[in-house]
């Protein structure tokens, strides 16, 4: 089987999943984008229930503060070759008290590395918030969310931490104005690197 068969085999596997069913309010749709040529990976928390609704990862408020930050078009960041998308839980998890539920554990464990053997080409990886922070920084993770972000110079240029892009995030944006400041003009600098194909930047 060839890579590029073999990655439309995983992506119909995972499309199919279902193994949360019973723990899924609004039942099982897993969302993710991704290509064996895919540049840069965004690794997320889990689709919300616009996302679940759509099919379509990151297409939400969230979603437009994203690629603002990253300075790329909805055609760039939607073609998999560019951007692959791979969020912590594929499906959405429901409502908590303050907001949504954590991603389901079950995803991360089951299914990630055999995306990321896929995954050859990618330049650099964007951890956004601190589910997808602890998981791949592990040791080297931070106690809050706001230390990784502030140390990413530690895991620069190939691993770059976020906050999540949410509205109910805008209270951290206004306590942290460097980080709109300082690092998203680098973030969108590395962006470019990424994407043209080099790794230095």
């Amino acid at each position: 089987m060839s890579t590029i068969d073999s990655a439309a085999s995983l992506r119909a596997k995972i499309k199919a999943c279902i193994l949360c069913a019973k723990n899924l309010p609004h039942g099982p749709r897993p969302v993710t984008s991704w290509s064996v040529k895919s540049r840069i990976l965004i690794i997320g928390q889990a689709p919300g229930r616009v996302v679940h609704e759509s099919g379509v990862p990151w297409q939400d408020v969230s979603g437009r503060v994203l690629r603002n930050w990253l300075s790329v078009s909805d055609e760039i960041f939607y073609d998999p070759e560019q951007f692959g998308l791979m969020p912590m839980g594929f499906c959405y998890p429901g409502k908590g008290k303050s907001g949504d539920l954590p991603p389901r554990p079950e995803c991360a464990p089951l299914w990630h590395d055999e995306i990321l053997d896929h995954l050859k080409q990618v330049k650099l990886t964007i951890l956004i918030g601190k589910y997808a922070q602890n998981y791949y920084l592990g040791k080297k993770a931070h106690k809050t969310l706001t230390e990784n972000v502030k140390a990413y110079k530690q895991f620069w240029p190939e691993i770059l931490p976020l906050p999540h892009p949410s509205p109910r995030n805008r209270p951290w944006l206004f306590a942290n104005p460097w980080f709109e400041k300082d690092l998203i003009p680098l973030l969108q600098k590395r962006v470019r690197t990424a994407l043209s194909g080099t790794i230095a930047g």
